[in-house]
C-alpha cells in the first residue's frame, strides 16, 4: 500500500511538471508574439490552454483519490496540499498568458506605440519565476524558493514603471490612449503570473516545513510596509 502510495504521488508531481512546462511555454508564447507582432505565437497560447485545463481536471481528480483511499497524514498530507494548490496556481498562470494574448490581439489591430523593454523584462523575470519555484518543488528547496518570493517586488516596480511612463504618453497625446490601456492590461497580467508563481513558491516552504509565510516577507516576517502604527 505504501508503495502504491509514493506511485502515485510520483505521478501526481510528473504531471504537475508536465502542466508547469505548458504554462512556461504560454508566457514565453504571449511576450513573443507582442514583441513580434506576429498572432501565430498567440494561437499556439490559446492550443496549449486546452492541454492546461485538461490537466488542471486530471490533477484535481488524482488528488482527490488520493484523499479518498490513502487518508495522508503529516509531510505526505502537506505535500498533496501543496499539489492541489499549485495545480490551481498553474490554471491562473495559463488563463493570465491568455489575457495577455487576447489583449495582443487588440494591440496589433494599432501602430506600434513604443519599443518594449519593460513588458519583455516582466515576462523574463515571471517566467524563471516560475520555473525556478517549480525547481523548489521538486528539489524541496525553501531558500530557492524564498528568493522565487524575492523576486516578485521586481515585476511590480516594472509595472508601476510601465504605468507611469503611459500615463505620460496618454497625458500628452489622447490618441495614444487605447494602445496604452492595452499594454497597461498586459503589464498586469505579467504581474499577477508573479503573484502566482509567488503563491507556488510559498505552497513549497509550506510543503517542506509547515511554515504558512503568506502575507509576510520574503524571510517569513510580517510585513509591515505601508501600515500606520500609532
Amino acid at each position: 500500500m505504501e508503495r502504491h502510495f509514493d506511485e502515485e504521488l510520483k505521478q501526481l508531481k510528473e504531471r504537475l511538471l508536465t502542466m508547469a512546462s505548458h504554462c512556461e511555454k504560454m508566457i514565453h508564447l504571449s511576450v513573443k508574439a507582442l514583441e513580434k507582432r506576429d498572432l501565430e505565437p498567440a494561437n499556439e497560447v490559446f492550443a496549449l490552454e486546452r492541454e492546461v485545463n485538461l490537466l488542471h481536471l486530471e490533477m484535481d481528480d488524482r488528488v482527490m483519490k488520493l484523499f479518498a483511499l490513502q487518508s495522508p497524514v503529516a509531510g505526505d498530507l502537506r505535500a498533496i496540499m501543496a499539489a492541489m494548490k499549485i495545480n490551481a496556481e498553474l490554471e491562473r498562470i495559463g488563463d493570465q498568458a491568455v489575457n495577455v494574448s487576447q489583449n495582443t490581439f487588440q494591440l496589433l489591430k494599432q501602430p506600434q506605440l513604443k519599443p518594449l523593454i519593460d513588458i519583455p523584462m516582466m515576462a523574463e523575470i515571471t517566467e524563471g519565476m516560475l520555473r525556478d519555484a517549480l525547481d523548489a518543488f521538486v528539489r524541496h528547496d525553501t531558500e530557492l524558493a524564498r528568493q522565487v518570493c524575492l523576486r516578485d517586488d521586481k515585476v511590480d516596480a516594472l509595472k508601476d514603471q510601465i504605468f507611469r511612463e503611459l500615463l505620460t504618453y496618454m497625458i500628452t497625446d489622447s490618441s495614444t490612449i487605447k494602445r496604452c490601456i492595452d499594454l497597461i492590461l498586459i503589464s498586469r497580467n505579467f504581474e499577477r503570473i508573479g503573484d502566482h508563481a509567488t503563491n507556488i513558491a510559498e505552497d513549497v516552504i509550506f510543503m517542506v516545513k509547515g511554515q504558512d509565510i503568506r502575507h509576510q516577507g520574503g524571510d517569513g516576517a510580517p510585513e509591515l510596509e505601508g501600515r500606520s502604527w500609532h
